[in-house]
């Protein structure tokens, strides 16, 4: 895989509390010279990525119910609502962790279903925060996630105790068997090393904040 592939394959995310204006137009720059997929920053800088990569062919993607999951739904519609009305392309959205941790699936395909239908035709990944999950429901949620109309399913927030693993990513790729769903692995990866451990075990789509750095290892 050559740099140019690599670099298609990741979402160049920067979404610290601190950061600035002037730091996610930096990320927007990084982007198109390394040519990355997208950029995924929180909902308030939306419009100044939108502004900053206009006519550059990168997609701007967003968070929703971010990092916890545990929004009201209608504030997750709401919120989704508005980031497709700013610009987002994509949305990344934490499922409701502690209503999965319950046993209360019911609750967790509404929530993320709500965030879908207001918002059909921009593409949505389901976060499932695996390192708070078990394996059996780790299955579980991509399934309810699937059902919900999920296009991605992604490991990690990268706020969590833990971010992607290979053994999650197999796990998720398992479930997912035909589906063309596809996986976005996210939280610690830091090298080309873990890029393509990701990718061999099923990952599509890579979440980093590493990606300048990853680039420079490809070349």
């Amino acid at each position: 895989m050559n740099s140019g592939e690599v670099a298609r394959l990741i979402d160049h995310s920067l979404l610290k509390p601190d950061a600035t204006e002037a730091d996610i137009k930096r990320l927007c720059r990084e982007a198109v010279r390394c040519g990355f997929y997208s950029v995924c920053v929180n909902p308030h800088f939306i419009q100044t990525a939108k502004q900053a990569l206009s006519g550059s062919g990168v997609k701007v993607v967003t968070v929703i119910g971010f990092p916890l999951g545990m929004n009201l739904a209608s504030a997750k519609v709401y919120e989704a609502m508005q980031a497709g009305l700013l610009g987002a392309d994509e949305l990344d959205v934490v499922i409701n962790i502690g209503r999965a941790k319950s046993g209360d699936w019911q609750t967790v395909q509404r929530d993320l279903r709500g965030v879908i239908l207001v918002t059909e035709g921009l593409l949505h990944k389901a976060i499932i925060e695996c390192c708070y999950l078990t394996n059996k429901e780790k299955a579980k949620a991509v399934e309810v996630c699937l059902e919900a109309g999920a296009d991605f399913i992604k490991t990690s927030t990268g706020f969590g105790t833990g971010g992607a693993t290979v053994e999650d990513v197999r796990l998720i790729k398992k479930v997912l068997g035909e589906s063309p769903a596809g996986i976005k692995a996210a939280g610690g990866i830091k090298t080309l090393r873990d890029v393509m451990e990701m990718v061999e075990a099923g990952a599509t789509r890579i979440g980093t904040s590493n990606g300048v750095s990853i680039i420079r290892e490809a070349k």
